[in-house]
Formats: C-alpha cells, structure tokens, sequence
C-alpha cells in the first residue's frame, strides 16, 4: 500500500528592511499596505459615506486645480514613524506631481510636499483614532501640510474644520 503523499506549502509574509524595499516589492494585486514596523498591513476599504464626502470635496477641488492634481484614496504618502506610509482620502497635490507620480502615486520625502492633505474622520473609537490621531500627527509631523477633517456629524451639524 503506497501512503499518501503529503504536500506542505508554506506562506510567509515579506519583511522589509527599509522603505525603498517595500516600494520594490509588488505582490500582483491592487491591494493598499501600511508598512508598518517592516510589516505589510493590508488598509481596509474606505466607508460608502467617507468616499462620498472625498468625491464632493474632490469635485469641488477640481474646478479650482484641475482633476488631474486632485488625488483620491490611494495616493501614499511617506510619513515619519510607524507606519511608514499613509493614504489620505483626498490630496491636492502641485503641478510637478502630476509628472513625477506617473509610474508610481507615491510622494517622497525627496518631493515637495502637496498643497492639501484631506482625512475625511471615520465614525467609530477605533477608526476615530487612526484617522485623526494617528494622522494627524504623522502626516505634518513629515512636513506635509496641515489635513483639513471632517469630524462625523451630530445630530444638528455636519461641518468642515480646519486643524493648522
């Protein structure tokens, strides 16, 4: 009688030594990393309700700038600290980005900073803190403009603040 054979596949995650690394790597699909302590951590989907703010407010941009230098979710900006990276929901970014960000929409600490970070606040403790702590502090704190939010509507208000 013959035994089964036993075939074993291992998975492991890729570990990056430095920033320019993770920009090298590419595991064939779409999906948004934090790099985070040399760890990819996969960014969850923005809410139905975040996406619609970011496409009002990137409309509205884009009258001003031009569509081209209003980014959506998915332009990453390199950050100071953990993580390395960060996806703001709406960027304005300058005339020379347009050019430099062909090949890859990632702004460099090498490139001027953009004109307009935007982090649209998720409603929810956990998603509050990500969003308005945690970058809030790394996105300036790397000399990137100040982020105008959207704090999650009360009842009776649901408007626009600037932190500078």
């Amino acid at each position: 009688m013959r035994s089964p054979s036993l075939n074993i596949m291992i998975s492991t995650k890729p570990r990056f030594e430095s920033f320019e690394e993770y920009l090298a790597y590419d595991d064939g699909t779409e999906k948004l990393y934090e790099l985070f302590n040399g760890e990819l951590i996969e960014v969850p989907p923005e809410s139905g309700e975040n996406v619609a703010i970011a496409i009002f407010i990137l409309l509205q941009l884009a009258t001003i700038v031009g569509h081209a230098r209003v980014r959506p979710h998915g332009l990453e900006l390199e950050v100071r600290g953990e993580p390395r990276n960060r996806y703001p929901d709406l960027t304005v970014i300058r005339e020379e980005h347009v050019e430099q960000l062909r090949r890859r929409n990632t702004l460099r600490f090498d490139m001027a900073s953009p004109l307009l970070v935007v982090e649209i606040v998720s409603p929810g403790e956990l998603q509050r803190d990500r969003d308005y702590i945690c970058q809030t502090d790394a996105i300036p704190r790397s000399g990137h403009p100040r982020i105008l939010d959207r704090r999650p509507p009360t009842a009776n208000s649901a408007g626009f603040r600037t932190k500078w």
